[in-house]
């Protein structure tokens, strides 16, 4: 019987050596990550059914009310050009969070895409962290947080 998405999920981060649990009876892994900029929660999500690998960097800080326009826009800003990936603003509750995803129907989920998936996201979360803090506590305007977290 071929290994799902979920059987190659939770391999990949054993052999990864990433301490993680699972959700209840779900498809889904939690486990914390470190950067250089802070830490926070990640999620791997599997969808054997549509052959899909989800994997979600969440902050634990949440955008306010009155910051949620000014996270939008940083993130939006942020959104633009990437290849790999994706922020995501809830408005209903301020939840932040770096979205990669990898649909594998008709191929094979291999360790590599996994690696490059949650790596990938891991990473655009630690670069961005400093300007979406600085967005949501230091009231530095989007525009000018994007500059200084791409370097412009």
């Amino acid at each position: 019987m071929a290994a799902t998405v979920f059987d190659k999920m939770v391999q990949f981060f054993k052999d990864d050596e990433w301490k993680f649990r699972q959700l209840e009876d779900r498809p889904i892994l939690q486990m914390g990550f470190s950067g250089r900029n802070g830490a926070w929660m990640c999620y791997a999500q599997a969808k054997n059914e549509q052959q899909r690998f989800i994997f979600y960097s969440v902050l634990e800080a949440k955008a306010p009310p009155e910051k949620r326009s000014a996270v939008a826009e940083f993130l939006t800003r942020a959104n633009y050009g990437l290849v790999l990936g994706n922020f995501e603003l809830d408005y209903s509750d301020g939840e932040i969070r770096y979205k990669t995803s990898i649909d594998v129907e008709g191929g094979d989920l291999t360790h590599e895409m996994i690696k490059t998936m949650v790596y990938t996201n891991v990473l655009m979360m630690d670069k961005y962290l400093p300007g979406i803090m600085s967005v949501v506590y230091g009231n530095v305007p989007p525009e000018q947080a994007i500059a200084a977290v791409e370097g412009r």
